[in-house]
């Protein structure tokens, strides 16, 4: 997948990795690849590529993660739309 850039530094995510128990949810679902795991827990590549999807929040069974959706958001539905594809659900 191509990575898109959003804006800089506006991203609503946020990442508690105390709370990290390095289960991986969240690199599996996450579109942009932006999460990886590191000395078992996950770690945030680039904040800036977050779409504010929310999927890394839904499946993150340790609250680890919080998101609120926005520009990253709003910008991955106009892509999808303009695309001719089923809308994107975001938070």
């Amino acid at each position: 997948m191509k990575n898109y850039r959003y804006l800089k530094n506006v991203s609503t995510l946020a990442y508690y990795p105390e709370k990290c128990t390095g289960c991986g949810r969240c690199v599996e679902v996450c579109p942009h690849r932006l999460f990886y795991l590191q000395d078992g827990k996950a770690a945030v590549r680039d904040r800036d590529l977050c779409m504010e999807c929310g999927a890394c929040r839904r499946n993150c069974p340790w609250e680890a993660i919080a998101v609120r959706p926005g520009v990253g958001c709003a910008w991955a539905i106009m892509l999808s739309e303009l695309k001719g594809h089923k809308t994107v659900v975001c938070g």
